[in-house]
Order: structure tokens, then C-alpha cells, then sequence
């Protein structure tokens, strides 16, 4: 009788990375321009005024501001007072 395993492939081993999903920026929190608000499988949440979708759904702010949610869309109040607003608040 053999003592040691055989060398044959074993079927475990195998795991993914996890995502990293969810939001990262909430509501009222300050976002840097490039800055990612939510990561997501879908889309969850919609991208509202200054926000960008990326290819995987997730969602970045395009200028310096505010996170606003409202109405299952995400929004950048911008800091900046050249920026024109916008009248989802």
C-alpha cells in the first residue's frame, strides 16, 4: 500500500479575487475629480448630473463636489462656482 498521494490533479485550488463592490462615496461626502462613488454588477444606480459609467458599471465623479442620491441616480454638487448647477435638488 502507497504512503504518499499520488501526484494525479486535485479539483480545489481554485479561487477568485474578491470585487471590492459597493459604494464607496455616500451621500453628503466630498468626492475628488476621477474619484470612483460606487462600484456595481449593473446598473443599480444610474449616473446623474457630472458623473461618469465606466465599462464595468462603475461610477466616477467628473469634477470636484458633493455626492446627492436622489431618485436612484447619484449627482456631483460642484465646488466649483464656474460650474453651472443643475436642478435636481
Amino acid at each position: 500500500m502507497a504512503h504518499k498521494k499520488g501526484q494525479g490533479s486535485t479539483k480545489n485550488g481554485r479561487d477568485s479575487n474578491p470585487q471590492f463592490r459597493g459604494i464607496k462615496l455616500y451621500g453628503g461626502e466630498a468626492a475628488k475629480a476621477g474619484s470612483i462613488i460606487v462600484r456595481q454588477c449593473g446598473t443599480v444606480w444610474k449616473p446623474g448630473y457630472l458623473v461618469h459609467m465606466g465599462a464595468d458599471f462603475t461610477l466616477m465623479a467628473e469634477v470636484e463636489g458633493t455626492v446627492v442620491y436622489k431618485g436612484g441616480r447619484v449627482h456631483i454638487v460642484p465646488s466649483d462656482p464656474k460650474t453651472p448647477r443643475y436642478s435636481y435638488v
